[in-house]
């Protein structure tokens, strides 16, 4: 009987050992590939973009004319390199993406529509500078670079966007003589107008580091 007590004792303190270890053993560890994902995610630097369309008010057209803007660009930093001493890598600011314009001017019975490729982009806060080649239009932009500025608007204001012909772009001559110098990358004036409908949401980002040389 004594025997019996003390093998009933001892299990008794085996099972409260063991309940014990496995109380105080870590957690299982989650799997490899889930964690570093995690990892690969917070160290992951933010990419610039600029994400949406809109239609406008330019006050020096009629009430009648309808004008939009899509504009769906995100920063793809030294990809675009060019034959200059220190092209050779690209800009940080190069991009990739897209731009449609659409104008519809009912009173002259013309719609004037336009796509172009995106090649810059730049962010502030919440605004963007973007610029792009016309690779399609009905109104021979084809291979003219445009800029588009665009501002998230805050605190319930409105979204705002510029362009870069209309109002700006002119380069007047000595002798009186205008012309339209062509725009240079991610040039473009400030957002002079409003988005009345739709909308654009500008993601910005810090300038990325310049890569390496091998």
């Amino acid at each position: 009987m004594k025997n019996r007590k003390r093998a009933l004792v001892l299990a008794g303190t085996a099972a409260a050992l063991a309940a014990t270890l496995i109380a105080a053993a870590p957690a299982p560890a989650a799997p490899a590939s889930a964690t570093q994902a995690a990892q690969a995610a917070q160290a992951a630097p933010k990419v610039a973009a600029v994400h949406g369309g809109g239609t406008i008010r330019y006050p020096y057209v009629p009430a009648s004319h309808d004008i939009r803007f899509t504009v769906d660009a995100e920063a793809a930093p030294w990809s675009r390199p060019f034959p200059a001493q220190g092209g050779e890598q690209g800009m940080p600011v190069d991009a990739r993406g897209k731009v449609t314009i659409y104008h519809a001017m009912p009173d002259e019975n013309v719609i004037a529509v336009g796509e172009a490729e995106v090649d810059c982009l730049v962010t502030g806060g919440r605004t963007a500078t973007v610029t792009a080649v016309v690779t399609s239009s009905n109104v021979g932009w084809e291979g003219k670079r445009i800029g588009i500025s665009v501002q998230d608007g805050e605190r319930g204001g409105p979204d705002r966007l510029g362009f870069s012909w209309g109002i700006a772009n002119v380069d007047v001559q000595p002798d009186g003589s205008v012309s339209e110098p062509r725009v240079g990358t991610c040039m473009a004036p400030a957002p002079f107008t409003e988005v009345t409908e739709g909308g654009f949401k500008v993601t910005p980002a810090p300038l990325p580091p310049r890569p390496s040389t091998p």
